[in-house]
């Protein structure tokens, strides 16, 4: 119903200031880490975050398949997106969802699983740039060894 409709007047429904919430199980399920993914850049790019970033972490970690890290432009835009992801993953069936951090706004976190959404504000993420973080190249297992290799071959020398 909008505004003045029938001499009502809009009341916005209350908002959730649980610090976590869960998304309950539902008979959909989204079939893959990048259709999770898909979904998300899609609805951050409409909600206009700014600087959307994805890193793959696969190799890097098993704590997800995808990382993405958005800025909102405040608080209000911060939580809003994260309404927007919470609704999406729910009408999409994804199961386990869990948000962290949206009372206050500034960092929030959205676990979803094969994909992790960070979403701040823009000087919260410069101070904790997990960009620079997460962005690194895992070396692969034989130059590792090699090195250490190298490096006992090099002490048993001196």
């Amino acid at each position: 119903m909008r505004c003045g409709e029938n001499d009502k007047t809009f009341v916005p429904a209350p908002r959730d200031t649980k610090e976590e919430q869960v998304i309950k199980k539902s008979d959909k399920t989204v079939k893959s880490p990048e259709r999770t993914l898909s979904l998300i850049q899609e609805s951050l790019d409409s909600d206009k975050a700014e600087n959307i970033v994805t890193i793959e972490l696969a190799g890097k970690s098993s704590i997800a398949d995808f990382m993405v890290i958005a800025s909102g432009q405040s608080n209000r835009h911060v939580n809003a997106m994260t309404d927007h992801l919470v609704k999406l993953f729910k009408d999409n069936g994804l199961k386990g969802t869990a948000v962290e951090g949206q009372a206050r706004g500034d960092w929030v976190l959205v676990d979803a699983g094969d994909v992790i959404v960070h979403l701040f504000r823009p000087e919260v993420r410069d101070f904790y740039n997990l960009e620079k973080l997460w962005s690194f190249e895992m070396p692969d297992a034989a130059s590792v060894s090699q090195a250490s290799n190298d490096q006992s071959s090099a002490a048993h020398s001196a």
